[in-house]
């Protein structure tokens, strides 16, 4: 199988049970080698209170079903609504990507009013 050259962009979508209200975005982690970049911010789109967006740019191709096996976990824990959540991967296990978005989450909410 041939695996084009170039960042893979990867796109999920959720209904949330819990709106994540007002907030400032949070960005966390940092793109290097084997790690990634999380950025949570509120979805622009005031009608999509209860929808949670993944959008995933990732320079490690073919890892689609991996991608999504990680997002139903990360929705499954933290079933949030109205949120974008940008990820900018180099390469991170699906350890480390669990870990930024758990951070991403914590610092949203203590960040809440």
């Amino acid at each position: 199988m041939s695996i084009p050259h170039g960042l893979e962009t990867l796109h999920f979508s959720f209904t949330g049970t819990q709106p994540a209200g007002r907030f400032a975005p949070v960005l966390v982690g940092v793109v290097g080698s084997g790690n990634l970049e999380v950025l949570i911010e509120p979805l622009a789109d005031s009608g999509a209170v209860s929808e949670c967006r993944l959008e995933v740019s990732t320079s490690a191709r073919g890892f689609a079903p991996i991608w999504r096996a990680v997002a139903e976990d990360f929705h499954a824990r933290h079933p949030l609504g109205g949120v974008l959540i940008s990820i900018n991967d180099m390469g991170a296990t699906p350890a480390v990507v669990n870990l930024r978005l758990d951070q991403a989450v914590a610092q949203m909410r203590s960040a809440q009013p």
